[in-house]
């Protein structure tokens, strides 16, 4: 019996290639347990007739979605909403410490959760990107020490992504990984 592959697409909206290149790795991960993805920002997205699943991400800034992401979900409500549309967010929440960044970060931000329920998306998830020191206000690295941020550069944690997407690929009943994606 030959069952046809789910088919996935892979769309993100990024603003400094963190969110690029966690799509990449879930990307990378679901092509490797058997599934048709197709990958693209979110300027190029597929024609969703042809996907069963799309894995949505966006970086956040000002507690939203980037405006491609927001626009992009609102012109396509509706397609969206007979889908299985799992998102994904990139930004500092999830890299806070400390009693108050614990729970700012597991807030999930009024204007996400708004367009998050408004296709009834599978699940949300957030993730750290990079924070680089460079070019951040003063202001805005007093903001952060005292949100609990410990430190800059690479602040994503890839086991989690890995995590989230072994939950998508659950969801599909896709197989087991023929290799793990090898990621810093």
């Amino acid at each position: 019996m030959n069952q046809e592959k789910p088919r996935i697409a892979i769309v993100y909206a990024t603003a400094q290639g963190s969110t690029r290149d966690i799509a990449e790795f879930i990307s990378d991960e679901l092509a490797g347990r058997d599934a048709t993805v197709e990958l693209a920002d979110i300027d190029h997205a597929p024609d969703l007739s042809r996907f069963d699943t799309l894995v949505l991400g966006s970086a956040v800034h000002n507690m939203d979605f980037l405006p491609a992401a927001t626009d992009y979900m609102r012109t396509h409500r509706d397609e969206l909403s007979r889908r299985d549309v799992w998102l994904f967010s990139v930004g500092l929440g999830p890299a806070l410490r400390g009693p108050i960044g614990r729970r700012v970060g597991r807030i999930v931000p009024k204007k996400i959760a708004t367009l998050r329920d408004s296709i009834a998306a599978h699940d949300y998830r957030a993730f750290a990107g990079r924070y680089e020191r460079t070019g951040i206000s003063l202001r805005a690295r007093i903001l952060y020490r005292l949100m609990g941020g410990g430190h800059y550069g690479d602040l994503r944690d890839w086991a989690a992504v890995r995590a989230w997407t072994d939950t998508i690929a659950q969801s599909l009943r896709l197989p087991q990984p023929r290799s793990t994606t090898i990621h810093p």
